[in-house]
């Protein structure tokens, strides 16, 4: 019998870091591994945000703040939701957390308890489910297709929710696919929301990563009903280049709020200080290296995507948001490279690192095992090399 919990046996390790984690122990040995799996940023954090930490050290910005943060960073993220999203909230209606990631946690393990029903559309970002499962909650998965853009639809929402369905998990940009919602699909999901009396957890933090002209729309900027039951997720790591950072937030309703900054009392207290204020930098500073890093991505994601449907085998939708591509490889399942088989995403994944030399994530964890998870938050000549070596790899496939 095990000493742990069944909590504790319930979650599974990330697959995406024990990938990431293998390939670098290739590089350690000398191997020549090009890396696609980074799910960050390549450039530095802008210089004016590491000074604003500098300055916080230097003169002793090192005690505890707040839990839920300190109140001009509160501040100046009501302020930048005003701005980018015309959303109006108190800071009282606002948390700091260590990370996105630490957000959503504590937004769960607040709003669901055994044996409710947290409905996640599929692909979805793999750590989704293992929070609801911590909570002793159901994740309940709502298939996407390609032909859909990887999107619910009003029809596929209503067949999911039940009596015990507590809340929706969106994630618009999205990771792995980076579609983006449009605005009257999230109009058609909001009713539904609104009509079901169900919570909307909306994980928005590729919304300044978006190209070709895209409008990122904040499901909760659509009216007051939907906006009273949306608690919206952001932080400074995507679009800053501050994923070591660990500073995510949330803003939504003063009771979840309020729960969440108990949770936190008990858990982590503030987040870093010197983090804090960095983040307050990088959202009342200007936003010109945002643009910048924005418009590389799209550069970076246009050949990527190019390369990758010219090589055989491989289809790649054109994603409009986030720094990911979610091509479609399932025509190489049931191949074989080099008499070695091919039955699933997993296995050519594997094949790819050890034969090619080229670390992607596999689509199973993310809920489409016919798809690979490449990521273009990396140098021009790396998509270059890596999509060398992944297309003679698809070439010798038979």
């Amino acid at each position: 019998m095990s000493v742990l919990t069944k909590r504790a046996q319930s979650i599974s390790p990330s697959p995406t870091l024990a990938i990431t984690a293998k390939a670098k122990a290739m590089q350690v040995e000398g191997i020549d591994i090009i890396g696609f799996g980074a799910g960050e940023p390549d450039f530095d954090t802008p210089e004016h945000i590491k000074q604003a930490a500098i300055k916080a050290l230097s003169e002793g910005f090192t005690k505890y703040t707040p839990t839920a943060g300190m109140p001009q960073l509160k501040k100046a993220i009501c302020d930048r939701f005003k701005t980018d999203s015309g959303l109006e909230y108190d800071p009282s209606q606002v948390i700091v957390s260590c990370g996105a990631k630490h957000s959503i946690y504590n937004i769960v393990q607040v709003l669901c308890q055994s044996g409710d029903e947290a409905i996640i559309p599929s692909p979805y970002w793999v750590s989704y489910p293992e929070m609801v499962r911590v909570a002793e909650a159901i994740p309940v998965f709502i298939d996407t297709a390609e032909k859909d853009g990887f999107k619910i639809t009003p029809a596929s929402l209503l067949k999911a929710i039940t009596k015990k369905t507590r809340l929706l998990i969106l994630n618009s940009p999205s990771n792995p696919t980076g579609q983006v919602y449009s605005k009257k699909e999230l109009e058609a999901i909001a009713r539904i929301a609104v009509d079901k009396d169900i919570w909307v957890v909306s994980d928005e933090i590729y919304d300044k990563l978006v190209y070709d002209g895209v409008e990122c729309v904040s499901i909760a900027s659509l009216n007051p009903q939907i906006k009273a039951k949306t608690l919206v997720v952001n932080g400074v790591s995507k679009s800053y280049a501050m994923t070591g950072w660990r500073i995510g937030y949330v803003a939504g309703d003063k009771e979840v709020i309020g729960a969440m900054s108990n949770l936190q009392d008990h858990s982590t207290s503030n987040p870093t200080s010197i983090s804090q204020r960095a983040a307050l930098a990088a959202l009342t500073g200007p936003q010109d290296e945002v643009k910048r890093m924005a418009a590389e991505f799209e550069r970076r994601r246009n050949y990527m995507v190019d390369r990758l449907n010219k090589i055989p085998g491989i289809s790649c939708l054109i994603p409009p948001g986030a720094f990911y591509a979610f091509p479609n490889v399932s025509k190489l399942f049931g191949k074989s490279y080099d008499g070695k088989p091919i039955k699933d995403s997993m296995g050519l994944t594997e094949l790819l690192l050890t034969e090619a030399k080229v670390a992607v994530l596999p689509g199973i964890p993310f809920g489409a095992d016919g798809y690979l998870r490449l990521s273009y938050a990396t140098s021009t000549k790396n998509i270059t090399g890596g999509l060398d070596r992944i297309e003679e790899f698809a070439k010798k496939v038979k």
